[in-house]
């Protein structure tokens, strides 16, 4: 007798194949759609950043530094949420680098790639809160791209039901659904919520709602990104009720529904009180003969040792009002610094560290030491020595 379910009238059937093999080396249906999910998140912010002033490929390098850092941080928060597999009775710590076998948490993946992409926008000197508004619609995005893995896995559903959309679930062993005598694959006996799917239509929902407030309301100061967590977490918090896979429970709720509510709360609280327009950007250090101020495209690659006609690498950027930034664009000249600038003060996040000064502190301490016969160059004080 064969142990295959019949076919429901009704169902939304669910891949029996999730890993191909190109003679030695598995193709996960997971991997890729993570994959595709994060070229989505980068051409988003891409396009998001260079209408803020931001230099084209700069999200190529925030990615270099954020993507690794997600997927690290994704890994510590799942070992450390269950560790049982790995440091419990007949569990192997070594297993925690086999993260083809899965195991990645959502919130260590932000917490860990809003590290890598703080430490990238330090060094290219564009404040972090422009990436993260940058990012908001994008991320929600690759989050939806990415719960297909999951479809492809058959695995993170919810509970039994007799829905039109009701879920087909394998029986699968090494990435193939296991199969009967006749060569069938196995189905599990009903129906079952496909929670990940409800997970990524909210996702493109969140998306949707970032995008149209954030446009509305031009937010800034990182508020766009609050929204976004917000958002997604108000949805995996009713969602992750309904999943049935083995989770930690913490007086008898699941772990993740605690995170989620804790995250909303800490997000609502900065939406509400930080206040303050979108920061626009303008490049430092870019002689005005190589800005093209119509769509900002200078260099975010250092180009010193190519041809002098091609456009320079900025330095750093200047946060500008709207108006001054409009302005900016369509004539090429640059604001004047502000009053405070010459004591030190930032023209990029409102602060900024003694030992990182701007294109016109520079300028203006070099201009006072040669007009009092003070010629000598400090090497902290050059722009060319901040972190790149």
């Amino acid at each position: 007798m064969s142990l295959a379910s019949p076919m429901p009238l009704a169902a939304l059937p669910s891949p029996s194949t999730a890993v191909w093999h190109l003679g030695p080396f598995p193709l996960r249906a997971y991997a890729l759609c993570i994959i595709a999910g994060i070229v989505v998140a980068c051409w988003v912010t891409e396009r998001r950043l260079r209408q803020r002033g931001v230099a084209p490929g700069a999200v190529l390098d925030i990615a270099l530094w954020a993507v690794p850092a997600g997927i690290i941080g994704a890994r510590i928060y799942h070992v450390i949420t269950s560790p049982a597999p790995y440091f419990g009775t007949g569990g192997d710590w070594v297993k925690i680098f086999f993260i083809h076998e899965g195991g990645l948490g959502i919130w260590g993946a932000v917490a860990g790639g809003a590290v890598g992409a703080w430490i990238a926008a330090r060094q290219l000197g564009i404040p972090f809160t422009v990436v993260a508004d940058a990012l908001a619609p994008g991320l929600p995005l690759a989050q939806a791209i990415g719960r297909l893995g999951n479809w492809f896995n058959n695995e993170l559903f919810g509970g039994p039901t007799n829905l039109p959309w009701g879920l087909e679930i394998h029986r699968m062993d090494g990435g193939q659904a296991l199969r009967d005598e006749t060569g069938r694959p196995i189905l599990e006996e009903g129906l079952y919520h496909p929670t990940f799917a409800y997970e990524a239509l909210w996702n493109v929902g969140v998306a949707a709602l970032v995008y149209f407030l954030d446009r509305r309301l031009k937010l800034g100061r990182g508020r766009a990104f609050a929204l976004y967590v917000m958002g997604y977490t108000a949805g995996r918090f009713w969602i992750e009720m309904m999943r049935t896979d083995e989770a930690n429970t913490i007086l008898g709720v699941r772990l993740n529904v605690w995170t989620a509510a804790l995250v909303f709360l800490g997000a609502l609280i900065y939406f509400l009180r930080v206040r303050g327009p979108r920061e626009y950007l303008i490049p430092i250090g870019v002689p005005a003969a190589t800005v093209s101020p119509a769509d900002s495209d200078v260099s975010q690659v250092d180009l010193s040792a190519r041809q002098a006609a091609e456009p320079a690498a900025p330095e750093g950027y200047r946060v500008v009002s709207e108006e001054q930034f409009q302005h900016w664009r369509e004539t090429g000249e640059a604001p004047p610094e502000p009053a405070d600038d010459a004591d030190g003060g930032s023209s990029l996040d409102g602060e900024q560290p003694d030992d990182e000064p701007v294109a016109g502190d520079v300028a203006g301490a070099t201009s006072a030491r040669i007009a009092d016969g003070e010629a000598t160059e400090s090497a902290a004080a050059r722009p060319a020595d901040r972190d790149s």
